[in-house]
């Protein structure tokens, strides 16, 4: 009988090792350490501020005035808009607010024309940088 078990025992340690990965892993019904809802409300919100960066800066770099200005230095402003995909979100979000400045500055009347070109022509040449070092 002992010489049974002993010859068996190979068979039924490979189907003891072989049925491993079949067993669930976590408890059923059991939670992760961060519940999915959070992490989709998480990727939705910032799905969310990304196109809002983006839609600032497109209208930022549509505006007469920013236009007028990057042709004044032969830049095309739908360029630079469509290189906006290329930056990350913390980069986005950085130039966003600075053109949320300036168009607030603007507004208020605080700034001279060339004042605005030279700034313009500062974050235009920001984002063609941050591609550049972001395609490498």
């Amino acid at each position: 009988m002992l010489l049974r078990f002993r010859q068996r025992l190979p068979i039924l340690a490979f189907l003891a090792c072989g049925s491993l990965p079949l067993m669930p892993q976590t408890v059923p019904g059991g939670d992760h350490i961060v519940p999915s809802t959070d992490l989709h409300q998480a990727v939705r919100t910032a799905a969310h501020e990304r196109e809002d960066n983006v839609a600032k800066l497109d209208r930022f770099f549509s505006s007469q005035p920013a236009r007028k200005a990057l042709e004044t230095f032969k830049l095309d402003s739908t360029k630079i808009s469509q290189s906006l995909a290329f930056l990350n979100d913390e980069e986005l979000a950085r130039l966003a607010a600075q053109s949320e400045k300036l168009r607030s500055d603007v507004e208020a009347g605080s700034l001279s024309n060339q004042q605005i070109t030279y700034i313009l022509i500062a974050l235009a040449t920001a984002v063609i940088i941050l591609v550049i070092v972001a395609a490498r």
